[in-house]
């Protein structure tokens, strides 16, 4: 098993441990898939098989055997990640040998700016509200520069079991350890639920001084159904992310850094199992990246 060495500087601190999401009253609607721990990676590899192949690209599963970030959950690599025999990728939650183990893959190519599409193939809109899907960007090393250069698409109630809203879409830093949300960075389009209960794509497409993200009925993009779209643009207000008492550059559209990637995870929010107690299963039919 390889396991994340613990570094004794600030900067790698913040890189290698996961830390818990803050979660306010009002704004955990807001809260984000990010502050990761990373599978060990090459950082200048491109194509690497990773541990499974999913529409072409090699993906690693995390793996975690104490509770990191995000939630903080224990990721397991070994039962709870595969590709089926169409090609499908699926992530569970589960209960194993006494705990709650949650999932996640990262893509071993290198990413920038463009357009990420995923295709999902599971009900998002009716999710336990501790539970969490995670489409987004991530780079371990651009925390100074670029918030670690997150852009994401997620799906939760965020604790809140009546939360018929389950799309969130967000460019980071949202909260972390600030003392308010910054809520213009984050956006909870409005639709009817049956919408994300079927087969439906999800994209966001990342400029210098834009990114606008989409999302459609079916496994086409662009789809002939749109259900929902958003724009956040260079003109916003320069937000600063802190955490562990570490703040990162002013920064208003994150750039990507040379080690950025895409990740998909299923986790749970304070690393609390379902409240059906049930496991839970996510099925990614597709994901495409097209450079800018």
């Amino acid at each position: 098993m390889n396991l994340i060495k613990k570094s004794s500087s600030a900067k790698n601190w913040m890189q290698r441990i996961g830390i818990a999401t803050s979660l306010t009253l009002g704004f955990s609607l807001f809260s984000t898939a990010c502050e990761q721990s990373d599978p060990p990676n090459k950082p200048t590899v491109i194509r690497d098989s990773g541990d499974i192949i999913f529409s072409g690209y090699g993906w690693k599963i995390k793996e975690s055997s104490w509770p990191v970030g995000p939630g903080p959950n224990v990721f397991n690599k070994d039962s709870l990640v595969w590709v089926d025999s169409k090609g499908y990728l699926h992530l569970r939650i589960d209960f194993i040998n006494g705990r709650w183990q949650t999932s996640e893959v990262v893509c071993t190519e290198n990413t920038g700016y463009g357009t990420y599409i995923f295709t999902v193939g599971s009900d998002v809109a009716t999710l336990n509200e501790r539970v969490v899907v995670g489409l987004f960007t991530w780079d371990n090393n651009s925390f100074f520069s670029a918030a670690n250069s997150e852009v994401d698409i997620e799906f939760s109630k965020w604790f809140n079991a009546n939360d018929s809203l389950t799309l969130t879409y967000s460019v980071q830093p949202v909260i972390f350890d600030n003392p308010i949300a910054y809520s213009e960075r984050s956006h909870k389009p409005k639709m009817a639920v049956s919408a994300l209960k079927g087969v439906t794509t999800h994209a966001f497409t990342w400029r210098p001084e834009l990114i606008s993200w989409k999302s459609f009925l079916g496994d086409t993009y662009p789809g002939n159904q749109q259900i929902a779209s958003w724009q956040f643009d260079n003109t916003n207000q320069p937000r600063v992310k802190t955490e562990g008492g570490i703040s990162s550059d002013p920064i208003v559209i994150p750039e990507p850094g040379v080690t950025t990637n895409p990740r998909i995870n299923l986790w749970l929010l304070g690393g609390q199992g379902p409240s059906d107690g049930k496991p839970v299963e996510l099925i990614i039919r597709s994901f495409k990246y097209i450079p800018q």
